[in-house]
Order: C-alpha cells, then sequence, then structure tokens
C-alpha cells in the first residue's frame, strides 16, 4: 500500500482487523479529544508496526494513523498474522520483542510527560524520530516535522517548540537541510541526560 503525506491510512473507530508493516516513510498515530484537540500519540518509522491491537481482541481502532511523509506499507490481516506467527517461533519471538521494545517506549513516554522539562521531552522526541538507540537504524535527517506536529507529540504548544529548536539549532544540537528535513545531532543527547 502506497500512501502520500497526510493520507489517512485507518481513523479512530475504524474496525480492526489488520496489521500494517512500514517498509518505508514515516506515520503518525493520534487521537482527537471530545474538544477537538489532536494529540499525535506517536511517530513511526521504517521496520515499525502498527494497528496491532488487533491481535489482542480490539475491535476497534484506539488512534487514527496518517502518512507524514510518502509511506509504503504492507497490510496484513489479522487471521494471517496469526497464523504465521503460530508456524514461525522466530517470526513470534521477534514480534514479541517487538511489542515489549514499544511497550518499553510508551512507558518511558508518560514518565518523560509527567517528570520532565517541556525542552527534555522536545529533545528526546527529536531524538526519537531520528531513530537514535535503535540498533542499525540512526537517521542524521529526519523528514520535515511541523513544530505543531511536534508541541502534540510533548504536550506544549508551538511557540514554545519554536523556542528551543532555536536554542537547539543555535548550539548545533540540530540543523535544518535545504531538503526540508531537520538533522539531528548527537551532541542533542547531552541536554536529554543533563539534570
Amino acid at each position: 500500500m502506497s500512501c502520500k503525506p497526510d493520507q489517512i491510512i485507518f481513523v479512530e473507530g475504524d474496525a480492526a482487523g489488520c496489521v500494517y508493516y512500514i517498509r518505508k516513510g514515516t506515520v503518525k498515530l493520534s487521537v482527537v479529544s471530545a474538544h477537538g484537540k489532536e494529540v499525535v500519540v506517536t511517530i513511526l518509522g521504517p521496520s515499525d508496526v502498527l494497528g496491532e491491537g488487533c491481535i489482542a481482541g480490539q475491535l476497534l481502532r484506539l488512534t487514527t494513523a496518517t502518512a507524514v511523509s510518502v509511506a509504503d506499507l504492507l497490510r496484513v490481516q489479522k487471521v494471517v498474522l496469526m497464523r504465521e506467527l503460530h508456524r514461525s517461533h522466530p517470526l513470534s519471538d521477534d514480534f514479541i520483542s517487538y511489542l515489549i521494545g514499544r511497550n518499553v517506549r510508551v512507558e518511558e513516554a508518560l514518565i518523560d510527560q509527567l517528570f520532565n522539562s517541556t525542552e527534555k521531552r522536545l529533545a528526546r522526541a527529536l531524538l526519537l524520530l531520528a531513530r537514535y538507540g535503535k540498533k542499525g537504524k540512526s537517521e542524521a535527517v529526519i523528514p520535515q516535522v511541523s513544530q505543531t506536529m511536534l508541541a502534540e507529540m510533548i504536550g506544549t504548544s508551538r511557540p514554545r517548540v519554536s523556542i528551543f529548536m532555536n536554542k537547539f539549532r543555535t548550539l548545533g544540537f540540530i540543523d535544518y537541510n535545504y531538503h526540508g528535513g531537520l538533522q539531528v545531532n548527537s551532541s542533542l543527547l547531552n541536554v536529554v541526560l543533563h539534570d
């Protein structure tokens, strides 16, 4: 399945009967409050999976999935994936490891939201988008992500994100390139690790 930027893959409340594997590109998962405010839950990239809640019996999608960039997804029906997970122990082991890792990242994001400053939350979000710490997957340049989307990810306003993005750029932690991407330098880890 090929997706263009801003193309909706599934919507909160849709029937959940398949899982998507991201071959290329980025996808955001978001929810909308009763008051119409969108919150970005996470942004996923190559080798990530979305829609996996159906495997645990989730009947309806809890989030909306939207392509952030051009994306190539593999759509796998729940019954097919379940059959393959039962048939192949290596696939099953890899899938369980992936889900546990994803759960750990969700817990870290919750702790981050509860206890860390806006500056640290933004630095962590940028490092995650650049896939730092993911074995063999680190990208120096991430696709263009709006400051509004970053604000939705970390629970703050766009002007606050702008202040910290300018600070990070001045300190050499990030740089904007001419291809519309954002270069994230490993030195940004200093913001996350510094108390």
